[in-house]
C-alpha cells in the first residue's frame, strides 16, 4: 500500500509499511571537545537579534558556555581579551565566517519504502544544509523504528539530526477506533514506545478530541494535516481550541475562515482519491476565503493567536503546483536527486504527491493566486505575534532532502518575512513549538551546541545556504559557486557539510551508473 493513504487520508484502518534500513553508525564527525572555540565569527542568534560580530563562541562538551564579543571588527581584536584555549581543546579559525542555529525542520519525513531512499541518503543532506533537528511527522517507517532513530540519535550512535517521534492517529491499529476510550489508550500506548507527540488527518469529532486531551495528560505535542475527508467537521479552529501544537500546510484554515459558504465549492465530478482532483481545486480554495480586514477573518486570527496556535505552512512542497518545470529542473536534481525518487515524482496515480496527469496553465494561474492569498495570512500573522515554524515535508513533488528546507526560507522571505524573522522561524520558534526551547533553537550559553557554520552572509542572501551554493561573478569576470554550510555542529560534534554532501553525490553517481542512467529523462521523453 502507498504512502498515499498516510500522507492524504483520515484513518479507518491502519496501512502497513515495511520500514527502510536504519541509519548507519556513525563514523564521521569530530568531538564533542573538553573544549572548542569557534574564533571570529558573526553571530545570528536565531532571536531575531541582528548578527555580531567578531565573537568566540565557546563550547565545553555539547554545551555553549559562553559567546564574548572580541572586538568590532577583525583588525581590531586583541588577543589578550579573548578566551583561553584550555589544555585538550581544539580552535577553529573561522573570522569573517556566519553562525546561526541548527536549523529546525517541523516536517521531515525519514524517507520511505516506496520511493527507495535509505535513512544515510537522508541524513546526509540534512546534516549537509545545517538542519540539526527534524520532527519526522507520521514516523512512516513505524514507532519502533523512529523511536529508536531517536535514541541512536540522542547517543550519536548514528550522523543524524535529533529526531522528534510523531505517531499517525491510529498507528499500530488494524480497526478503526470507535469510542474515546480507545483513542485514549491508543496515546499512552504511543508514549510507552517512544512517541513525543501525534499527528492526526481528521476523525470523528469524540474520539478525536479524547486523543488531544489524553496528549495534554500526557505531556505530548500535536500536529496535523486537515484532510478534506474530516474538514467539514473538524477544521484548525475545532483543533486548536482541543489544544493542536502546529496546523501542516494550510488545510482546515480556509475552511475556518468560511463566512458565505460551509464546504468547499467542489465540482460535481470531483474525487479526493484522484489526486490530479484533490490538488486542482485545493489551488483554488483560498479564494473561497473570508478577506481580510473582514469580520470572520479577525475573529479567527485573534482566537488563533490567543491560543498561542503555531502555523508550520510547508509553502515549499506545493511550488510545482504552481510553476511545474521549475521544480522539475531544479538544478540540484542531477547529481543529488536518488534514481528510484525521481521515478516516484513522476506523474502516476500510484504515488503520492505524482499527480500531474494534465496539469496546465489554469490550474499554475489558480496557484498562483492560492500563494499570495495564503501568504499573506501566514504573514499578517506573524506580524500580529504569531508562531511560523519551517517544514519542508520533502520526498514528494520533486522536493528532495536538505534543499526543500532551504527553498522554505527563501519561500517565508517571499511571503514578507525579514530575514532576521526568517532565520528565527527556522531556529527558534521550531524549537518552541516542540517544547524544545530551553536546550535548542538559539545561540546562548547554556544550550546545546547545535550550529551552522557558514562562510557567506545568509542574511544577505538565503541562496548561499543551498548546497549548490549560489552563483557569484568574480572580480576576474567568471562566474564562480559560493556558499553551502561549511560545518555542521550537532551536539558539539564538529561535521564536514561539504563533505557529507560529497558523500551524496557518490553515492547518486553509484546509483545512477548501476542502473543505466547518464541524466534523468523528463516525463514523456
Amino acid at each position: 500500500m502507498k504512502r498515499l493513504l498516510l500522507a492524504a487520508l483520515p484513518l479507518f484502518a491502519a496501512p502497513a509499511f515495511a520500514a527502510i534500513a536504519p541509519g548507519a553508525d556513525r563514523q564521521s564527525g569530530d568531538g564533542p571537545y573538553t573544549q572548542l572555540i569557534l574564533r571570529g565569527v558573526n553571530v545570528i542568534n536565531g532571536t531575531g537579534s541582528p548578527a555580531y560580530g567578531p565573537a568566540d563562541v565557546v563550547i565545553e562538551g555539547n554545551r555553549i558556555v559562553e559567546i564574548r564579543m572580541v572586538g568590532a571588527d577583525i583588525q581590531s581584536i586583541k588577543p589578550d581579551d579573548r578566551p583561553k584555549l584550555k589544555n585538550g581543546g581544539r580552535e577553529m579559525d573561522l573570522a569573517g565566517h556566519y553562525v546561526m542555529p541548527g536549523i529546525v525542520d517541523l516536517h521531515g519525513h525519514i524517507g520511505g519504502d516506496e520511493q527507495g531512499v535509505s535513512a544515510d541518503y537522508v541524513y546526509k543532506l540534512w546534516m549537509g544544509h545545517g538542519i540539526t533537528t527534524v520532527r519526522d511527522p507520521a514516523c512512516g517507517n513505524g514507532i519502533d523504528w523512529c523511536a529508536k532513530e531517536a535514541r541512536r540519535s540522542e547517543a550519536n550512535a548514528t550522523a543524524a539530526p535529533r529526531i522528534f517521534p510523531y505517531a499517525y492517529f491510529g498507528m499500530g491499529r488494524d480497526k478503526p477506533m470507535t469510542t474515546p476510550e480507545e483513542a485514549r489508550e491508543w496515546v499512552r500506548d504511543m508514549k510507552k514506545k517512544g512517541a513525543v507527540g501525534m499527528k492526526c488527518f481528521g476523525y470523528r469529532p469524540d474520539v478525536l478530541q479524547a486523543a488531544f486531551e489524553e496528549l495534554g495528560k500526557q505531556g505530548m505535542r500535536s500536529a496535523c494535516h486537515h484532510a478534506q475527508l474530516d474538514v467539514s467537521r473538524v477544521n484548525v479552529l475545532t483543533t486548536a481550541r482541543w489544544g493542536l501544537t502546529t496546523m501542516e500546510h494550510w488545510y482546515g484554515l480556509p475552511e475556518a475562515l468560511f463566512d458565505d459558504r460551509t464546504v468547499q465549492n467542489y465540482p460535481a465530478d470531483y474525487n479526493y482519491s484522484n489526486e490530479a482532483h484533490r490538488f486542482g481545486q485545493a489551488g483554488r480554495l483560498w479564494a473561497q476565503a473570508a478577506e481580510k480586514g473582514s469580520e470572520k477573518y479577525e475573529a479567527v486570527i485573534k482566537e488563533l493567536l490567543e491560543l498561542d496556535f503555531t502555523l508550520d505552512p510547508t509553502f515549499t512542497i506545493y511550488q510545482a503546483s504552481r510553476d511545474l518545470m521549475r521544480a522539475r529542473r531544479a538544478e540540484w536534481h542531477d547529481r543529488y536527486t536518488w534514481p528510484t525518487l525521481w521515478n516516484f515524482f513522476a506523474p502516476n496515480r500510484d504515488n503520492h504527491g505524482s499527480f500531474f496527469f494534465d496539469w496546465g496553465t489554469e490550474d499554475e494561474v489558480a496557484w498562483r493566486d492560492n500563494y499570495r492569498r495564503w501568504m499573506a495570512f501566514v504573514n499578517d500573522y506573524k506580524n500580529r505575534g504569531g508562531r511560523v515554524t519551517v517544514g519542508s515535508d520533502s520526498g514528494y513533488i520533486y522536493k528532495i532532502y536538505g534543499f526543500g528546507t532551504i527553498e522554505e526560507l527563501e519561500l517565508l522571505r517571499e511571503a514578507g518575512f525579514h530575514p532576521l524573522e526568517v532565520i528565527r522561524a527556522a531556529t527558534l520558534n521550531g524549537a518552541q513549538a516542540l517544547g524544545a526551547a530551553d536546550r535548542i533553537g538559539s545561540l546562548e550559553p547554556g544550550k546545546l551546541a547545535d550550529i551552522a557554520v557558514i562562510k557567506e552572509n545568509p542574511l544577505a542572501n538565503l541562496k548561499v545556504l543551498y548546497g549548490t551554493g549560489h552563483i557569484r561573478l568574480g572580480a576576474d569576470g567568471k562566474p564562480a559557486r559560493v556558499g553551502g554550510v561549511d560545518y555542521t555542529i550537532k551536539d558539539g560534534i564538529v561535521f564536514d557539510a561539504k563533505q557529507l554532501l560529497r558523500e551524496v553525490r557518490e553515492m547518486v553517481a553509484t546509483e545512477k551508473k548501476k542502473r543505466g542512467i547518464e541524466n534523468y529523462a523528463q516525463p514523456g521523453e
